[in-house]
């Protein structure tokens, strides 16, 4: 996680231990949307840093209809907030919902929320669209002293878009997740690896790479980690740096090429030494 700027900080505790009493009284009170709206502004205005003049907008035409809330950084839309009553619990339903929106303006990013849950998503653009959960967040169990519960929080303020530390954290949890680890572990270079650790601690041993394949498939990596849109989108990013470096080999290899003049003169010198040898 990106350092967090003390004023910024400051900021947040400040703002949860003002709001955390407001949200918790509009879920008892069960409040309608437009009223979940109100309190969302207050909060993306005074925890998380947007300008509620210039950064939040309810103004994002998608589909013929306007999104809920969209947010601005440098007056360009970063993330799309799709906007549920504090008393309707969020479904895969209203997900696709924000995400078909995002996907629709070229957005990255959508916030789900009903004030209490938060949840963020990673718009991936392919075929078809994707979506990612990148931090699901419970504002009403999060602690104002709690420097973790602050990081939580920061990761969806204006200073973490605008300075692309949402971005760095998605990527970095991307490189560490279990679909990506899990799949490398069966590629060819961390097989033989294997092999050759396995050997050191078992010298009179033959262990192929193709068995030791198999035990991870059916011991020891679950099947869920293999399969699936996340474990796809792994394996697309692991044969894709695959072709890079066998592309790099091939660029490095040396090419000899011996002139045509330096040849005959080799071939004259020899003919020379053998003539004046006899």
């Amino acid at each position: 996680m990106a350092n967090i700027p003390q004023k910024v900080q400051t900021r947040i505790a400040d703002g949860l231990k003002k709001f955390q009493p407001i949200i918790e009284s509009a879920k008892n009170r069960d409040v309608n949307e437009s009223d979940t709206v109100v309190l969302l502004t207050g909060v993306l205005s005074d925890i998380l840093g947007y300008d509620k003049y210039v950064d939040i907008t309810t103004e994002t035409l998608i589909k013929g209809t306007y999104c809920d809330l969209a947010l601005k950084i440098n007056d360009k839309v970063e993330i799309l907030l799709e906007a549920k009553a504090i008393g309707i619990e969020l479904k895969e339903q209203h997900v696709k919902q924000a995400v078909d929106y995002a996907a629709n303006k070229g957005i990255d990013w959508v916030i789900l929320t009903n004030a209490v849950s938060w949840r963020l998503y990673k718009v991936i653009f392919s075929k078809p669209i994707q979506n990612i959960l990148v931090c699901d967040i419970d504002f009403l169990q999060l602690k104002h002293k709690s420097i973790s519960d602050i990081e939580q929080l920061f990761l969806i303020s204006k200073e973490a878009v605008a300075k692309l530390s949402l971005h760095d954290y998605f990527t970095q949890k991307q490189a560490t997740n279990k679909f990506m680890l899990g799949n490398l572990l069966c590629e060819e270079n961390i097989l033989n690896t294997l092999k050759k650790e396995l050997k050191s601690l078992y010298p009179d041993i033959k262990v192929t790479n193709e068995e030791i394949k198999n035990v991870l498939l059916l011991d020891v990596i679950k099947r869920e980690v293999l399969s699936g849109e996340e474990a796809e989108e792994a394996k697309k990013k692991i044969n894709k740096a695959n072709k890079k470096k066998e592309k790099l080999k091939t660029d490095k290899k040396p090419s000899i090429s011996i002139p045509t003049h330096s040849l005959n003169e080799t071939i004259d010198t020899v003919e020379n030494t053998i003539v004046n040898e006899n």
